[in-house]
């Protein structure tokens, strides 16, 4: 429906919050600015579960403020649109990933990149630049968001197990297209066969390379090379075998968050590699200079993309068929997915069935 007069007033919401540093969720009521003359608001379908929710929840990045409503993998349908809105109907799917606000005018907003935009806003607890409100997440019945942040959701795509693209999607395809490691019959590393590992494998695939998975675990040698069909595994850990990759491939991304050492991976790379950074271990990694100048090799890193990149991200996985592997979860199960995804138990990402499982209070579902 069109914006009316009944909803310029701020409208409630349910969800599912942690309160303190315990991580602890519970069912919380809050409220979602009225419907702006931009502005999108869906009901929420399903919602993945990031680490990065865990970080936030138990405040581990020291930037938290709660009650927090994580959630930024959120997949949706259309309720209502502003009356200035043109490119989003009622009934359609959409999709919002980690960004619901940008100043618009800068520089990066200007060439599509909103997510290096000095005043950008995360899609949960983040001030927004204009009012300094802070930004409730996806564990939620429905979410509101400018149209530029709304994204188009293919219709091949499936919803549950697309929703996680939004995040880990977005932050493996930008840096494998950025630094020009796309190319068909490129040899390509990926350091982490977890939740984001398993997407970039996926993607780098599809975009035609030779793919090499590193991991510390040798159990996850067969769901690589077989599961995800990924063309070489290397134990990390096996210097023998780590040793006989020495200069042979083009570029690796690395995924890991963990600490952990990088150095060897420069080794792997040719002359002219790129070793590129998309995990955030809480502890810096060692750069020694020697094997950047010897071989001309370069470290950079990524932060997820910007609204047209991503939604060229969620085109092409859809032409390709790619999707991540997920277990769904009902939002009672929150606490518990915490605790497993703390153990690295899942395979490889929660996904949350939010509408079948979170219910508003009856007073405010005439309302959503």
């Amino acid at each position: 429906m069109a914006k009316s007069p009944e909803t310029e007033h701020p409208i409630k919401a349910y969800g599912y919050a942690a309160r303190d540093t315990s991580g602890t969720f519970s069912p919380l009521t809050f409220s979602r600015r009225a419907t702006g003359d931009k502005d999108v608001r869906f009901k929420v379908l399903y919602c993945g579960i990031c680490h990065s929710d865990l970080h936030f929840a138990k405040n581990e990045w020291g930037v938290t403020t709660y009650p927090v409503v994580p959630g930024h993998e959120i997949v949706g349908v259309v309720t209502e649109v502003g009356s200035k809105v043109e490119t989003f109907k009622v009934g359609e799917t959409v999709g919002v990933g980690c960004l619901v606000g940008s100043c618009r005018s800068c520089q990066s907003c200007s060439n599509n990149l909103e997510q290096f935009c000095p005043k950008m806003t995360f899609t949960y607890a983040f001030p927004n630049y204009s009012d300094g409100t802070i930004t409730y997440g996806g564990y939620s019945d429905h979410m509101v968001a400018d149209e530029h942040f709304v994204l188009h959701w293919p219709d091949n795509l499936p919803l549950d197990s697309g929703a996680p693209l939004l995040c880990a999607g977005i932050t493996t395809y930008s840096p494998l297209r950025h630094y020009g490691l796309d190319k068909p019959g490129m040899k390509i590393g990926i350091v982490g066969l977890g939740g984001l590992g398993h997407v970039a494998v996926k993607i780098a695939k599809a975009l035609g390379a030779e793919v090499t998975v590193f991991s510390t675990t040798p159990e996850k040698e067969e769901e690589a090379l077989h599961g995800l069909k990924a063309d070489h595994f290397i134990v990390s850990k096996d210097m023998d075998q780590m040793q006989a990759a020495t200069g042979t491939l083009d570029g690796i991304l690395d995924t890991v968050s963990a600490s952990h050492p990088i150095v060897p991976f420069l080794n792997i790379l040719k002359t002219d590699g790129k070793l590129v950074l998309v995990g955030m271990p809480g502890v810096p990694h060692e750069l020694p200079a020697f094997p950047l100048v010897l071989g001309r090799k370069i470290v950079g890193g990524s932060n997820i993309g910007g609204l047209k990149e991503t939604q060229e991200m969620l085109d092409f996985c859809a032409k390709h068929g790619i999707t991540a592997d997920i277990e769904v979860i009902p939002i009672d199960y929150v606490n518990t997915a915490m605790d497993r995804l703390l153990k690295s138990d899942v395979r490889y990402r929660f996904v949350i069935d939010v509408a079948n499982s979170i219910k508003a209070p009856s007073e405010l579902r005439s309302r959503v």
